[in-house]
């Protein structure tokens, strides 16, 4: 029983993260995952107006956070109709799992728990628990999971958080079961361990993890500088899990735009030449000084890299990227060379690229502060996404601190 006492003390700590209400959900969800020890773990969040039930928060393999149902709709939304909780020994046979797969996510289930969040009048969401230990719950663990439950109802009605994810979107970059391994003298080491994950149309996507997790793996796999051992990655509907050179060529042209932490520009080449000379080479890309004057550097059009600042750099990095019109911008540790407020001028230019232009925008970084501006935050960790966070409301740029 104290141990269960020590796990309730940790969500409370959890749940007053003053960072915002998806942080401290996501983080409290992640300790009660642990604790009954279940492969995945979401939360999901009745929207009133849209009559929705929208999956805000995840933890574990199985990415599920994003998918919504129609109010009442697959077992969810009948625990969450009802305010009864429902435990599920096995799926075998069972006709709310054809085949054994979650009939709204499609992820495999041998056993589940769904437990709602329950405020005095109303429910207004479910607790979610797939692949529980053979045995099921323990009950103690219950009770902990009807206090976390009714902890994380109170924390969302207070803060008053509400989602709704909109139209559906459209998946411009899809992986399924993608692996990465590499030859270590005798040993094979695998740096992904089978990642489901895919990028929205106009969204910003941000990939958090520790040094080693996979993270820049994943990324490099995405521009085309490594490949995939075994999986499928569609970009805009067309397969080049496994292309040619000349694919890969016109891949990373066509598709794909760059920032890199170290900006890579040509010193011999003005910031205007810098742009042109990647316009030249891209069938789909438009003007160059427009480019510049996207990321506020039209006055700097004739000054050479190291007549500039490392933010001015960076932004003509960006102003590379962007006038290819790729389908993706790919951003690796833009800040990390940065000092804090050059840091913000650039992260300002990234997020109106994404809120005013639509732009698709897929960072990888080690800050968890930067996180708070992405429309959804993908943790890595050994090789796998490990937890997906959808942020209702990003943060500005200029709001950051760290």
């Amino acid at each position: 029983m104290s141990q269960n006492i020590e796990i309730i003390w940790k969500v409370m700590g959890a749940l007053e993260n003053p960072q915002g209400t998806e942080e401290a959900l996501s983080e409290a969800l992640e300790i009660i995952r642990k604790q009954v020890q279940a492969e995945d773990a979401t939360l999901w969040l009745k929207n009133r107006e849209e009559k929705r039930l929208y999956a805000i928060v995840h933890s574990g393999e199985n990415n599920v956070a994003g998918y919504s149902m129609e109010e009442g709709e697959g077992v969810v939304g009948g625990v969450c109709q009802s305010g009864e909780p429902l435990t599920v020994d096995s799926t075998a046979g069972d006709a709310r799992f054809p085949g054994g797969n979650d009939g709204i996510t499609g992820a495999k289930v041998k056993n589940a728990a769904y437990l709602p969040l329950k405020l005095p009048h109303e429910t207004i969401g479910c607790l979610q628990l797939v692949n529980l230990p053979e045995g099921g719950l323990k009950e103690e663990d219950a009770a902990t999971l009807r206090t976390f439950c009714g902890l994380s109802a109170m924390v969302i009605d207070e803060k008053g958080f509400s989602f709704a994810q909109g139209a559906e979107k459209k998946a411009v970059l899809s992986f399924r079961n993608v692996i990465k391994e590499f030859q270590n003298g005798s040993e094979v080491l695998q740096a992904l361990k089978g990642v489901d994950m895919d990028v929205y149309e106009g969204e910003f996507l941000v990939i958090l993890g520790e040094s080693g997790c996979g993270k820049s793996t994943m990324l490099n796999i995405i521009g085309g500088m490594d490949s995939m051992t075994s999986g499928t990655m569609e970009m805009d509907g067309k397969d080049f899990s496994h292309p040619t050179e000349d694919e890969l060529t016109n891949y990373r042209r066509d598709y794909i735009g760059f920032i890199f932490q170290a900006y890579n520009l040509m010193p011999n080449l003005t910031a205007l030449e810098n742009v042109e000379f990647i316009a030249e080479n891209s069938p789909t890309a438009g003007d160059s000084k427009a480019a510049l004057d996207r990321v506020g550097l039209t006055q700097w059009a004739g000054n050479y890299p190291s007549m500039m600042s490392g933010g001015q750099q960076q932004r003509v990095s960006i102003a590379r990227a962007i006038v290819k019109n790729p389908k993706v911008i790919l951003a690796d540790e833009p800040t990390a060379a940065l000092d804090y407020e050059t840091s913000i001028e650039v992260l300002d230019v990234i997020e109106k690229l994404v809120r005013e232009q639509h732009t698709t925008v897929v960072m990888v970084t080690h800050n968890s502060e930067i996180a708070k501006m992405a429309n959804r935050v993908v943790r890595f960790k050994n090789g796998k996404i490990v937890s997906v966070r959808i942020n209702a409301w990003p943060v500005s740029a200029r709001d950051l601190e760290w």
